[in-house]
Parts: C-alpha cells; sequence; structure tokens
C-alpha cells in the first residue's frame, strides 16, 4: 500500500480525505503512483502533470523520507519507506511571490 497527501486544492478537487491509499500492481515509482491517482480521480488529469508528456506542472513538488523528489527520474524506484507504506508521498502546491 502506498500512501498519497496531496496539497489543499487537490484535495477539494478530488473531494478525498487527507491521505490516498493505493495498492499497485507495478513497482512503486512516481510514474506508477500519479498513474494510479489519475486512474482513481480522473479530476486531478493536467493538475499534477502535463496530459500528454507527464511531466511535473509547475509550483507542484513531490517529497517522501525528507527528500525531494520533484527532479528525480520518475521511473526510479520511491524509496523503501513509501515503497513499504511506512512514510507518504507527499505532493506539495509550492508557493512563489514575495
Amino acid at each position: 500500500m502506498i500512501r498519497v497527501v496531496l496539497p489543499a486544492h487537490l484535495k477539494s478537487l478530488a473531494r478525498c480525505n487527507d491521505e490516498v491509499q493505493l495498492d499497485l500492481d507495478e513497482a512503486p515509482t512516481l510514474n506508477a503512483v500519479l498513474a494510479a491517482v489519475e486512474a482513481r480521480y480522473p479530476m486531478l488529469l493536467g493538475t499534477i502533470r502535463d496530459r500528454t508528456t507527464h511531466k511535473r506542472r509547475p509550483y507542484i513538488r513531490f517529497f517522501a523520507c525528507e527528500r525531494d523528489l520533484s527532479h528525480d527520474a520518475t521511473d526510479a524506484p520511491l524509496p523503501e519507506p513509501v515503497a513499504r507504506g511506512t512514510e507518504p508521498l507527499l505532493i506539495i502546491g509550492a508557493m512563489s511571490g514575495g
């Protein structure tokens, strides 16, 4: 089981609880997790990553185990605690301005 925490605006759009729990049929990678989130919540298609290129949207970041995974290869294995379900994958809506 993979645990995913979405930012508030995406939780509202998806009408889901604080944490999404997913069972994957494939290796736990960022691509696999995002595909599972989009399959379960089709209203999120295009909000986290581009529908065509699957590149991360600007101002969206991925964190797990106190690491920024935003620039890691999306087909790389997720950290072991995330794959085991003991730590969540955090999808964060970054802020800018000043």
